[in-house]
């Protein structure tokens, strides 16, 4: 059997040659290539190679056969709508498997992919403030430095690569820390989800083990909101309901809010959710008597469509204002 040789002596490996030929020839060149080389150390070095070599060469083969199997560590993508865009996070979810994984598998002081395989990849398609620092919307790899009190979390600017084997600090966008704390039983998946979500707050948990981390998130909408609706009034599609709606959750001018629920409700005299936004505005600003009327006909038209659900939500605004 030919082998071929570099300039210096040493064995030259095809790659291609073990993925491509069957068990028997690629032992025989196992022999044939540790019988040529007769430095020790280079021997053992190409020995390493080459059982590294097979061992992919068999896992391809596994593959070619189509057989399938389940990732040790599931994948998983979540996403999360936020002000005014979205928050995605993809990762791979480890288990305990019943091993000491914060301090033990994951030692402190040293960086974590935050999960497992690749690195655990953020994207934010509208600026966020992540514990009171800004981040520009892009994609991040999510790095940690775990710690029996506290973690350093990192933003790193390369998403693409394998774990925290080549993670460089140079490439942090950002680092902050937060406080670790304990869960109320032990979480068998490494798990990551977003919790207490409103229009412009949220919560990152973060959990495994018996240790908890929470991120918050804020993003500012309001000023880009009232920007839109201002445009939008100038136009000839006014979008009345909608801009009083706002105007109402976020506390802005309830005059204005009042003026267009009421041109709103022009266009469907039989729109129970319009009366019932009506009669929430005017208990909201005082109105008990005028509130408690437009609810009343709010059941009456909800009774009238068989909406059941608006007949309920009007008689809670009925009560209220008594």
């Amino acid at each position: 059997m030919k082998v071929p040789r570099c300039k210096t002596g040493g064995l030259f490996i095809y790659n291609r040659f073990l993925f491509h030929n069957p068990p028997h020839k690629t032992l025989r060149f196992l022999y044939y290539s540790i019988s040529l080389v007769s430095n020790h150390r280079l021997m053992k070095k190409v020995f390493t190679l080459i059982l590294a070599l097979l061992a992919v060469g068999s896992a391809a083969n596994v593959q070619a056969q189509g057989i399938k199997m389940p990732q040790a560590s599931s994948a998983q993508t979540i996403t999360q709508e936020f002000g005014l865009g979205k928050v995605t996070i993809t990762y791979s979810r480890p288990n305990t498997k019943g091993r000491k994984i914060f301090g033990g598998l994951e030692p402190y002081g040293q960086v974590w992919r935050t999960g497992a395989n690749s690195a655990t990849v953020i994207t934010f398609t509208d600026d966020v403030t992540i514990e009171g620092n800004k981040v520009p919307a892009g994609e991040y790899a999510l790095f940690t430095i775990p710690d029996a009190n506290q973690w350093t979390i990192i933003l790193n600017k390369t998403t693409k690569q394998w774990g925290a084997y080549e993670y460089k600090q140079a490439d942090d966008f950002l680092r902050f820390k937060v406080k670790a704390d304990k869960t109320s039983a032990p979480v068998e998946t490494f798990t990551m989800q977003f919790a207490d979500v409103k229009p412009t707050t949220a919560e990152l948990n973060l959990m495994w083990e018996r240790t908890a981390l929470t991120l918050h998130l804020t993003t500012e909408v309001d000023s880009r909101i009232m920007a839109s609706i201002d445009a939008a009034m100038q136009g000839d599609k006014k979008p009345y309901f909608a801009a009083a709606q706002y105007y109402y959750e976020n506390n802005k001018d309830l005059n204005k809010a009042l003026a267009w629920v009421t041109e709103a409700e022009k266009t469907d005299q039989k729109a129970p959710y319009y009366k019932y936004w009506k009669a929430r505005i005017q208990l909201k600003m005082g109105n008990k008597a005028g509130a408690a009327a437009t609810a009343q006909e709010g059941v009456r038209v909800a009774k009238e469509a068989k909406n059941d659900e608006y007949v309920r939500l009007n008689e809670a605004v009925i009560a209220q204002a008594k």
